[in-house]
């Protein structure tokens, strides 16, 4: 990982402790083989979120997760969540799509916040030759619905407007609520 790149991630690492580990008790670490949400298991343990190798977008797509999750859902290993690994059959796929347009919308909101590029991820890349790897058509304009009209609302979920508050401050990026970031064609 470049020099950058790292910086950019331990801000972004410092950025999540500073604005939730007092009230949340929670902390943002990278390194792990897989992305999981881990609560505390004692009254002095921080809950933690584990996000992939050191990846800024296994980063953002974990705090998007952490972001959404209720407080019941908080207190589960990966806020209980169904998830199925990869080499998902069709409707697998639809079903894990329909669960992961907030998620997405809130990481490439995050992205622009904080100058990171955004990749849209069917998160499938084991799957049988007649499922379409790729993110549906249909999940992308899910999502490009979703991130717009979190843009036009004020109905962001409060962390995630906290962290994209912070994120588009330290990063001086251009107005991460402009609608005009989130368009299906600017999805790779």
């Amino acid at each position: 990982m470049r020099l950058l790149e790292q910086q950019r991630l331990q801000r972004i690492i410092e950025l999540f402790d500073q604005l939730f580990f007092d009230s949340h008790k929670t902390r943002l670490i990278g390194g792990a083989k897989e992305p999981v949400y881990l609560p505390s298991k004692t009254a002095d343990q921080p809950h933690r979120l584990l996000f992939r190798e050191n990846y800024i977008s296994s980063a953002l797509h974990e705090v998007a997760h952490w972001c959404i999750a209720g407080p019941d859902r908080l207190l589960k290993e990966d806020f209980g969540y169904w998830y199925q690994p990869d080499g998902r059959l069709s409707v697998e796929q639809r079903q894990f799509e329909s669960v992961e347009v907030k998620p997405q919308a809130l990481e490439w909101m995050f992205s622009i916040a904080c100058g990171q590029n955004f990749t849209i991820s069917a998160d499938n890349l084991g799957a049988a030759e007649a499922v379409d790897m790729g993110a549906s058509e249909t999940f992308k304009m899910a999502v490009v619905g979703q991130s717009t009209a979190w843009c036009q609302s004020a109905q962001i979920p409060s962390r995630a407007k906290c962290f994209i508050g912070a994120l588009a401050s330290a990063f001086g990026s251009g107005d991460p609520y402009d609608p005009q970031y989130y368009r299906q064609d600017l999805l790779n």
